[in-house]
């Protein structure tokens, strides 16, 4: 058990830990299969692919990635989520480009997914089913293609020096493409239903599966082809063979998590194809990196943020507004992957050495201090570029202006340590493409204040890892000596790389521990709030609950004429709003607006808590999710009597508290103070007889100060005061209600009852209309087949949670007293946001 507990409190870095270490590992057996292999010669290999090899590469890519965005549309339709197909195929584009890269396909392919998909329309659950459902696509292609293969040709099939046997192979394939065969007849027209012990899972019918196997078959051949025809010197007949390696190499990116599959991807390569040239092999698979995975990428990235600059613009066509209601937000996404990659460009150009003929040009009218201190400068803007990427993907306008200065100085870096102008120019097109979509780029926060994941760590991890391994790589056939480091000449290529590396990895540490011992981060103070409530919004209070203002623990956000205002608090990064805005509502929407805007800017989450019907349309106007939370029980005073059947056990609990010598009673506030100290009492008794602590933010708290701003009923036995009950009262006289309810444990029986039936019956003769007995949580909520997540979790949590709360007892509570219950509402951000702001409203609540 207490490996557990450690695995799991330490479950973050030890992940990353282990994603570094398995990338490590892969570089340190890819350093030892290329031992033989010099630079000079990968280079002059993939310098000889011609376009005989380039334009079919390009053309099976096109055909890939197309056949790819039908993983979505097949997904959509089966789970019945139809979309148009350029919504789809944008998803599914912008998702893969980004997985293929950066890897961590939850994160960036998964973000893309989630984002495009909900703003058409589309819940987390139904996003979650579409990646499963596209999952399955991808492994039904890899089964039975590579089964096709191994039936085909399994003799060609070998791993290095382990060779396995033809016909267990060709046994192997048969067996797994007769169980394919079988699981499609066995799921006939209408689909069945697997069952494993308790679990159980759908079966889709046998057209749908047939057709989700082909379209996998078609990407996966598609994709492997654009590698092969890369590949010089190899014949048809080793197909089979590279496919299997093929396949083999994805299945290892996919189980080491490698950011990308760097490294391991070419070492499977390479392991599975030893017979072909390595320094030819070597050039093809980084030409199949620029073909198949940043050149998509590019493209991408260009549609994306064309889409969100116009978006901040006038459009100039029609035809573009299609899309930007689906690519809001993903400019951020797309533009710091690019950022990352043009830092991993840096990183690598300074790890290899400089081309000859242009270092001679560059050295005859540049000196050689500027050309060193060129060469280390572009390797720190790179390292730069891979940190500042995290801050763009969180929207931050720092990380914005500080990433388009470093990507200009790249460019001249680039030209000044070797006149690599390829280099030069790919960084003029990234800071063009990242100024275009310059308005996605709002939040004003610390440059890269909580901005990297564990995943963003584990990738600047291995890139960096790449880069040093590709340097000692290239300097191989050089012998280390210490006067390397301080070696200063035009052909010193490996003691710049040397020197590069190490300023990169000061950077890099010292980034790391300004972030461990900076102080930690504070709640922003917001010139246009207030900590103190407005009396001119609170007189126009329609609800009791507004004096929830008077606790002393609630922001306000107050309208410019003092009539309206938010309650609200701050906790970790939910913004949460108690009740509806206070006050006129011709200002309710302008205030939301407000605050909804001041949370995003600050990358904030913004949770609505308590709301009525009232304030539905506003929050879908918000973009955000509602979910029933309960219902709030209220007693029409004009019609409450103790008369009749229905009042029989109120009459019950009356007449017998007053025959044990209960007595009810008002005290004015302002008379409050002299039975202050018996109320304290009476409270800390009630809060130890309970266990509770007390609460903040939805409900008051035993406070001098507080309780003596409002009346207060009591019961007395025999004139000694034995509960109480503060009166919250409407200034219209429209509501009444209480906020604490406390007893001593000598009350008489049924004390709350009778202090209820007294004060509702005194509030009938003052005039007020309704009596407000409060929320009974989860109450009302359906748990049918089709609501959603929230709302059956908590209908679960109301029928089978009386042990922890007592749900059920609380609403038969209210409802003997015959109330009219009205709805309550939770609104708050789309997807698991939701649940994070939910854990942030309990822990405010909770103090």
């Amino acid at each position: 058990m207490g490996a557990m507990t450690y695995l799991r409190r330490y479950q973050t870095p030890l992940s990353v830990g282990l994603v570094v270490l398995l990338a490590a590992l892969g570089f340190v057996a890819l350093y030892h299969l290329l031992h033989d292999v010099h630079v000079r010669d990968i280079r002059a290999a993939f310098h000889a692919l011609g376009p005989a090899a380039l334009i079919p590469a390009l053309l099976l890519t096109a055909i890939s990635y197309v056949t790819l965005t039908f993983y979505d549309v097949l997904a959509l339709r089966s789970i019945g989520r139809p979309l148009p197909y350029g919504t789809a195929a944008l998803a599914s584009f912008t998702s893969y480009t980004l997985s293929h890269n950066l890897g961590l396909s939850l994160l960036t392919g998964g973000s893309a997914r989630y984002r495009i998909y909900s703003a058409a329309g589309l819940g987390v659950a139904d996003v979650a089913r579409v990646v499963a459902i596209a999952g399955a696509t991808f492994w039904g292609g890899v089964l039975t293609l590579a089964a096709a293969m191994l039936v085909w040709r399994p003799e060609t099939l070998s791993m290095g020096d382990v060779r396995l046997s033809a016909p267990a192979l060709r046994a192997a394939g048969s067996l797994t493409l007769t169980a394919i065969i079988g699981l499609i007849l066995y799921a006939g027209r209408q689909g069945r239903m697997l069952h494993f012990g308790r679990m159980s899972l759908p079966l889709p019918p046998a057209s749908r599966i047939f057709c989700q196997i082909g379209i996998g078959v078609i990407d996966l051949a598609a994709a492997s082809a654009a590698l092969f025809v890369l590949v010089p010197g190899i014949g048809l007949h080793a197909w089979p063979a590279f496919f299997l390696g093929y396949a083999l190499a994805i299945v290892a990116v996919l189980l080491t998590h490698v950011p990308g599959g760097v490294g391991v991807f070419e070492l499977v390569m390479l392991a599975a194809l030893p017979g072909v040239d390595r320094p030819q092999l070597v050039a093809a698979l980084l030409a199949y990196r620029l073909v198949y995975y940043i050149l998509p990428l590019l493209i991408a990235v260009g549609i994306i943020v064309a889409q969100e600059g116009w978006r901040w613009r006038q459009p100039l066509r029609r035809t573009l507004r299609g899309l930007q209601a689906v690519t809001t937000g993903l400019a951020p996404i797309m533009t710091a992957a690019l950022v990352f990659l043009g830092g991993a460009i840096l990183l690598v150009s300074g790890s290899l050495p400089a081309i000859p003929h242009r270092v001679a040009t560059l050295n005859s009218v540049v000196p050689l201090p500027f050309l060193e201190a060129s060469h280390m400068a572009g390797s720190l803007v790179g390292a730069a570029l891979l940190i500042l990427s995290a801050g763009l993907y969180r929207r931050l306008d720092g990380a914005f202006w500080l990433t388009r200065i470093l990507l200009l100085a790249g460019a001249i870096f680039s030209l000044l340590k070797g006149l690599d102008y390829e280099e030069a120019a790919a960084m003029l097109l990234i800071a063009a493409l990242l100024q275009w979509a310059r308005p996605a780029f709002y939040r004003r926060t610390q440059l890269i204040a909580d901005a990297f994941t564990p995943g963003w760590l584990a990738t600047v991890a291995v890139v960096l890892g790449l880069c040093v391994w590709i340097g000692f790589f290239a300097y191989k056939h050089v012998e280390y000596q210490n006067d390397l480091w301080w070696h200063f000449a035009a052909r010193a290529d490996a003691s710049r790389f040397l020197r590069a590396s190490l300023a990169v990895a000061v950077l890099l540490i010292g980034i790391a521990l300004w972030r461990l011992l900076r102080p930690a981060a504070t709640i922003p103070a917001l010139a246009s709030n207030s900590a103190v409530p407005p009396e001119a919004a609170l007189a126009l209070a329609e609800r009791t609950d507004a004096n929830l203002a008077y606790i002393g623990d609630k922001r306000f956000l107050v309208s410019d004429g003092g009539t309206c205002c938010l309650m609200y608090q701050i906790r970790g990064h939910s913004w949460i709003v108690m009740g509806d805005p206070i006050g006129a509502r011709s200002e309710w929407a302008d205030l939301l607006w407000r605050l909804r805007e001041q949370a995003d800017a600050t990358q904030g989450r913004l949770l609505l808590y308590q709301i009525s019907q009232d304030m539905l349309p506003l929050a879908i106007e918000l973009g955000l999710q509602i979910v029933k939370y309960g219902e709030e029980a209220h007693v029409d005073l004009a019609g409450f009597t103790l008369d009749g059947p229905d009042a029989k056990p109120l009459r019950y609990a009356e007449r017998r508290a007053a025959r044990e010598g209960a007595s009810f009673e008002i005290i004015p506030a302002a008379l409050l103070n002299q039975e202050m100290d018996r109320l304290a009492e009476i409270s800390a008794h009630w809060l130890q007889a309970k266990g509770h602590k007390e609460k903040c933010f939805s409900v008051g708290r035993f406070d001098r100060a507080y309780m003596a701003r409002f009346d207060c009923a009591v019961v007395r036995q025999e004139g000694r005061i034995v509960a109480f009950a503060n009166i919250w009262a409407a200034a219209d006289q429209s509501e009444l209600s209480v906020d604490l309810m406390r007893h001593d444990d000598g009350a008489p029986y049924g004390t709350m009852d009778f202090l209820f039936i007294h004060l509702m019956l005194w509030g009938k003769a003052q005039g007020y209309r309704w009596f407000n007995l409060g929320l009974a949580p989860l109450s009302g909520l359906e748990a049918r087949r089709l609501a959603p997540l929230w709302s059956k979790l908590g209908a679960l949590l109301y029928q089978h949670g009386n042990a922890l709360y007592g749900f059920e007892g609380l609403r038969a509570y209210k409802d003997k007293f015959g109330p009219e219950w009205e709805p309550r509402f939770v609104a708050g951000p789309q997807g698991l946001s939701f649940g994070r702001a939910l854990l942030d409203l309990q822990a405010l609540i909770a103090g």
